[in-house]
């Protein structure tokens, strides 16, 4: 079930907070049980047949963690091992069997067996939210002796498909509270806010920007410079919004719940740095990586070349993470290449002393940033390496310029510099080139200018981890003017719902 549907909107999601809040005012455990069996419901409903594999997993977890508090601490961490281990091998078979068996037939040069496996939807959010419980449960950081509450956590549909990663000291103790199970008319207007504000970056934002990516990632025939940056630059804005879209529209369900989920999206394309960019894109990923993978590998603690090599083993098993092909294997490996050198010119230019915090320093890091984030898109989007080195290609002008020629007359004042860089001319296309230069730059001006939508509702406490900085525009706040503008866009939004769009991080 998607979000940006209509069984979900005037189905589901009434029925079910209307259950979680009549029974809420009765026994709250009836109301926790209501949402968790909810959740099950709504992830049944993609596909029924990966509902016992799901349950499998929370049941098998339940016990290990169960299995782990009990235990002397001699015992826990090869407990903990296992119990990774048998996570780590659910997910390697849905999502890598098919990969590792492909790569070793072209590396034997001959045919093997095909695996026709589909992926179940969410396997690496649930998979990764147990594994941290485990973790911490390990610790002695957490403790859940209740099932159907350990049941919700794992499969609370909000986050159930594409995130965030959550953590048990996070969300449950929201459930302790009493206040969760009062209809909250205040959870409602914010909650409904954020939701209706998400799903107009999907629906009227990213689907429409989407369709000007396809063409060139489908069929990469020698693009030129401006038609490669423009599908690429098209991908780059519709997977933020439609990752943003997401994220925004999990907070705001959560929030009618009365229960605020971690931030996990902060307008990653304003960073000055790659670090920054990974603090604000997919962060609860991020923080995933960094507390269970790069600091156990030794983080920063074992001097500058093993820093180097844990941060490019951290992206690279991040990179792979979101997909099994060689392509999100190099475009993980590009961005641990990219903090290594980031780590290392931090060094060099407080050696240095230089200039790092003037307007156009930052202007020109935030640019450097975005381009190389762009680059490294071309891998994570292209179906293989061929198509990848193609469109990589065309952006650094090896197919050289070239415009619609519906457009010559308008420039004809700049001929001769046109001509001097080797301009061409092409028959057709000329709407399509038009409309997706269009589409990105007002994408571009909403992502680079306006504030997002947690800065919008600064005032009421949008995520747990949300810090309000110093912005002035546009404050959220219970007024007529906010509900007619909130209501023209969800009534735009959901006049765009005929064909609902899966959300692209469902397919990692």
């Amino acid at each position: 079930m998607l979000f940006n549907s209509w069984i979900f909107l005037f189905a589901y999601l009434p029925v079910t907070v209307a259950g979680f809040f009549i029974l809420g005012r009765r026994k709250q455990l009836w109301a926790a049980a209501w949402l968790a069996a909810a959740s099950l419901f709504f992830y049944a409903y993609w596909d029924y047949r990966y509902l016992p594999l799901l349950l499998g997993s929370v049941v098998f977890n339940y016990g290990c963690a169960a299995w782990l508090a009990a235990s002397p601490p001699a015992r826990k961490k090869w407990i903990l091992a296992a119990a990774i281990a048998a996570n780590l091998g659910l997910l390697a078979y849905y999502k890598y069997a098919g990969f590792f068996l492909a790569s070793l037939a072209q590396l034997l040069e001959r045919p093997m067996p095909a695996l026709h496996v589909i992926l179940p939807i969410g396997i690496s959010f649930f998979t990764f939210t147990q594994i941290a419980f485990l973790v911490d449960t390990c610790k002695g950081k957490v403790q859940e002796s209740r099932f159907v509450h350990y049941l919700l956590f794992v499969t609370y549909f909000p986050h159930l498909i594409a995130g965030p990663v959550l953590h048990h000291k996070e969300m449950m103790p929201q459930f302790a509270d009493r206040r969760t199970f009062r209809l909250s008319a205040s959870n409602i207007a914010i909650g409904s806010t954020i939701f209706f504000i998400g799903l107009a970056k999907k629906v009227l934002v990213a689907d429409n920007i989407g369709a000007y990516a396809a063409p060139l990632f489908s069929d990469p025939v020698a693009p030129s410079l401006l038609v490669a940056w423009a599908g690429v630059l098209a991908y780059a804005f519709q997977l933020y919004f439609d990752f943003s879209g997401y994220s925004d529209m999990a907070i705001g369900l959560s929030r009618l719940f009365g229960v605020r989920l971690p931030l996990n999206f902060d307008s990653p394309y304003k960073s000055r740095n790659i670090a920054q960019f990974w603090r604000r894109w997919h962060m609860t990923l991020s923080r995933f990586l960094r507390d269970y993978l790069y600091i156990p590998l030794g983080g920063k603690r074992c001097g500058p070349l093993r820093r180097y090599l844990n941060l490019m083993i951290t992206m690279v098993l991040g990179g792979l993470w979101h997909g099994a092909g060689w392509n999100f294997i190099v475009w993980g490996a590009l961005h641990g290449a990219y903090l290594a050198i980031h780590k290392g010119w931090s060094a060099v230019a407080r050696q240095w002393h230089l200039p790092s915090d003037t307007r156009v320093v930052n202007i020109l890091a935030t640019i450097l940033t975005f381009t190389a984030v762009c680059l490294a898109w071309v891998f994570f989007r292209a179906p293989d390496l061929a198509t990848a080195l193609t469109i990589i290609k065309g952006m650094a002008g090896g197919f050289g310029l070239a415009l619609p020629d519906v457009l010559a007359p308008h420039l004809l004042p700049l001929q001769p510099v046109l001509g001097a860089m080797g301009m061409a001319y092409y028959l057709g296309g000329g709407t399509a080139f038009i409309e997706s230069w269009t589409w990105i730059a007002v994408a571009a001006l909403i992502t680079f200018a306006l504030p997002n939508t947690q800065q919008i509702m600064r005032h009421f406490d949008p995520a747990l981890n949300f810090q309000a900085g110093g912005e002035r525009m546009l404050a959220w706040r219970a007024s007529p003017g906010w509900a007619a503008a909130i209501a023209v866009l969800a009534l735009a939004s959901m006049l765009a719902l005929n064909r609902p769009a899966e959300f692209l991080y469902f397919q990692f």
